[in-house]
């Protein structure tokens, strides 16, 4: 197995920002604030999906559309969130929580809740700058950032917003450009690399195909309309990209510049991925120095394939159902491969919508959470103040719900938290 190197240490968090709970969690009570430069049409937005249906209006369709949908039917999609419905707490009383913590400890870092941004591809089509915002956001709030891989500003520039972002990878076709690209996230500064192993070839997106959506997009009388018919995302995001920026392009796909976004008769190279194997994973943790994360997995034969061959660590994700429509959910799997492989940090991404979410996987196993789409959503209607407050409210959540299961500190979840609603029944 190839040598694994270790984990950069960061020995202290980052003040809690404005509103947000404190590691006492002594002030629930209060409403997370807005900040001095938040748009007051933050204020009505209460929970993560609340920024869906506020994004709905502000984005064109085809944008939101791309963004929401899933494989096929959604059936995975749905699956996902049905996952957490089958679980209720059990809660104990009358526990001294005025001193809980939900700091957690990951590959040497010290964050401040046990939740990170998941990796969102075309983040600048939505909001303006939009993975720059992700970046800042997840820096002032302590939490893990992924960069995706299907990005449209270049990685240069996301980390040097963020030195603790990291860089999520879709892997090139052959060896050279693996090679490559690795290279280039060392170079760039990142310290932990994701590698997605669940994209063997390009899904059946066809809601993407009913929406408008396809990259690069293809100008329309359609299109044109559905931007004029949304000026705010027009003026404030594409348009202020192109005179400030040029077009965009899929910048990190490679260690070149690929398609770009917009254009009539240019085709995106999604790389022929068929013949990939766990041969290529092990000449990446051979060149890789830093932190290796693998996401994608849903069986734990996988999971311990993935240790054995280097991976600090996992995420149980089926892509938030945009893959194979019809892959388990997350949540179902995950006590198996925590089981599988005790050794290393599990985690689980698709579906995380409220704290009582975070919680619900922290107890079957999960070291750590991310959430997608919610984030995405709130940097497209309030930009950086827009997932400042996202995460603030998810934050709360937590908090508030830790103190009303009796539970001070994260390494105190178990499954004894849980039951199966059909067995309460």
């Amino acid at each position: 197995m190839a040598h694994r190197n270790s984990m950069h240490t960061r020995s202290s968090s980052t003040p809690s920002a404005p509103g947000v709970v404190s590691a006492a969690g002594g002030n629930d009570k209060h409403k997370p604030d807005r900040g001095a430069c938040a748009p007051r049409r933050l204020d009505d937005l209460l929970c993560l999906d609340d920024f869906e249906a506020a994004a709905r209006k502000y984005l064109p369709r085809p944008i939101f559309g791309y963004m929401a949908g899933a494989a096929e039917r959604n059936r995975s999609l749905r699956a996902n969130r049905a996952a957490f419905e089958d679980f209720d707490f059990v809660p104990r009383v009358l526990v001294d929580i005025s001193k809980r913590s939900q700091t957690t400890t990951l590959l040497g870092h010290h964050y401040a809740a046990p939740f990170g941004i998941a990796p969102l591809g075309l983040s600048a089509l939505s909001s303006y700058r939009g993975d720059i915002v992700l970046a800042r956001s997840a820096a002032r709030a302590n939490v893990p950032m992924i960069m995706s891989g299907s990005s449209l500003i270049r990685l240069e520039e996301v980390v040097r917003a963020n030195p603790d972002a990291w860089f999520q990878a879709y892997l090139p076709g052959d060896d050279a450009n693996i090679t490559a690209l690795i290279q280039r996230v060392a170079v760039a500064g990142f310290k932990t690399l994701v590698v997605t192993v669940d994209t063997p070839v390009a899904a059946n997106r066809e809601n993407n195909v009913r929406a408008g959506f396809s990259t690069p997009l293809r100008p329309s009388l359609r299109l044109a309309w559905d931007g004029i018919t949304h000026p705010r995302w027009l003026f404030g995001t594409f348009l202020k990209t192109l005179l400030r920026h040029g077009m965009p392009h899929f910048e990190n796909s490679y260690a070149t510049r690929g398609s770009p976004i917009l254009s009539p008769n240019v085709e995106r190279d999604f790389s022929d991925r068929g013949h990939l194997s766990w041969e290529h994973f092990a000449l990446i943790r051979n060149i890789w120095n830093g932190g290796l994360v693998v996401k994608g997995i849903l069986s734990s034969k996988d999971a311990r394939i993935a240790r054995d061959a280097g991976a600090d660590a996992i995420i149980v994700s089926n892509h938030g159902g945009r893959q194979l429509d019809g892959a388990v959910a997350p949540l179902r799997v995950l006590p198996g491969i925590v089981a599988a492989c005790p050794e290393i940090p599990i985690m689980l991404d698709s579906g995380v919508r409220r704290g009582s979410d975070v919680l619900k996987a922290l107890a079957l196993g999960a070291k750590f959470v991310f959430v997608g789409r919610p984030l995405g959503y709130a940097a497209a209607v309030g930009g950086e103040a827009g997932v400042n407050k996202a995460i603030e409210l998810l934050k709360l959540e937590v908090s508030r719900n830790m103190a009303m299961l009796g539970v001070t500190s994260l390494d105190e979840m178990d499954a004894s938290f849980l039951i199966r609603s059909l067995d309460a029944a």
